[in-house]
């Protein structure tokens, strides 16, 4: 390989993306609008679930149960029903996730120290959110249970019991956004690397220029590295920034080495710019790299690398596909330096995985090209 045709193919592809002001601006803008929306949009915190209380008892005691839920940062209390009519029509609406009913003769059961109950009406069209709904509204219930009844828990602290004392490491808020960002960051990267590359040779079949390039010394792995070194570039300005965003913006702990965060961003750019000119070598129009590129890591970066649904969860096979997205192993990473600070030893797989793939997949560019060459 040699340098100075490597060179010229570097910074003639980098003249070419400095010349379209609107694209490279674009090019640069588009992982901080992206952070910004899905940062901010995609929210697994179930909190300030909209509720409806319908006390047919009107005790003091039904009253204090009704100011726990008022009281708790995990419900709105929307307003008080007179019926079972209201909950319906809301639940149908859409307008409250759970109503609370307590029924009549809940302040004299609790007085003679009967089990007293409370019905909750929750709508499970989304059962994820209706499940975490549900535990938050027995906590609220079981919390205040505990507080009315102290002879009970008096009895309870004499005879033996096991007393679970719960600590959270790494992300001690449980706030979703801490684990959102850094795995947003490797999907944004990976979308926007692919396509940038995927249409850098199908755009040049199309002016007639490859012809043209194929006609030079030029060789096919100092095409497919001058290419790639000129959107690496712009891939590293984007990651920078998408650090920034996360740190400053978000306030996302970052806990582990800049250059364990360097050494993993570099890999896997390689690989995924690597991989956009694989699908430009071999596509003729901009529209059909764009469409395989879209195809192959836009779906695969959302779904299959554990950065919103968890891999094991999935069924076999998909689990079996994931083992070639690129994604799923920099998520990883970038949760792992993120949150828990870990070193080398820890995501040592994930690196070296990336290694495998970046080189695989300029092997596979090289040979593309090299049959074009040689054709």
């Amino acid at each position: 390989m040699n340098y100075r045709r490597t060179r010229a193919m570097f910074i003639k592809e980098l003249h070419h993306i400095t010349r379209d002001a609107r694209s490279l601006a674009l090019a640069l803008a588009m992982p901080f609008m992206m952070l910004l929306l899905y940062g901010y949009a995609l929210s697994l915190d179930v909190d300030k679930i909209p509720t409806l209380i319908y006390d047919q008892d009107g005790t003091t005691v039904s009253r204090a149960l009704s100011r726990q839920f008022q009281g708790s940062r995990y419900f709105e209390v929307r307003g008080f029903a007179d019926s079972y009519t209201p909950i319906e029509r809301s639940i149908d609406n859409s307008k409250i996730l759970i109503g609370v009913v307590i029924p009549r003769g809940f302040g004299s059961d609790v007085a003679a120290g009967r089990i007293a109950g409370v019905q909750l009406l929750v709508d499970g069209s989304d059962s994820n959110t209706a499940s975490i709904a549900m535990g938050y509204a027995e906590s609220v219930v079981s919390t205040y249970s505990a507080r009315i009844q102290p002879q009970k828990r008096l009895m309870a602290q004499a005879s033996p019991a096991v007393d679970a004392r719960m600590r959270v490491w790494y992300n001690s808020s449980l706030q979703s956004r801490n684990f959102v960002v850094p795995g947003l960051i490797a999907v944004i990267l990976m979308i926007l690397a692919g396509q940038l590359t995927s249409l850098t040779i199908a755009r040049e079949w199309e002016i007639g220029a490859m012809e043209q390039i194929l006609s030079t010394p030029l060789r096919a792995s100092e095409m497919v590295i001058g290419k790639m070194l000129a959107y690496f570039v712009i891939g590293v300005a984007d990651s920078i920034l998408a650090l920034l965003v996360s740190v400053t913006i978000f306030s996302v702990p970052f806990r582990g080495s800049i250059l364990l965060l360097a050494l993993s961003t570099c890999l896997f750019l390689c690989g995924v710019l690597f991989w956009g000119i694989f699908i430009s070598a071999g596509a003729r129009t901009q529209v059909q790299a764009y469409q395989m590129g879209m195809l192959s890591t836009f779906l695969p970066g959302f779904l299959l690398s554990g950065f919103v649904f968890a891999i094991d969860t999935m069924p076999k096979a998909l689990q079996v596909i994931s083992l070639i997205v690129p994604a799923r192993y920099f998520v990883t990473a970038l949760k792992a330096l993120f949150l828990k600070g870990v070193g080398l030893r820890i995501i040592a797989d994930q690196l070296l995985f990336m290694t495998l793939f970046a080189a695989i997949v300029f092997w596979l560019s090289v040979r593309k090209l090299t049959r074009q060459k040689v054709a």
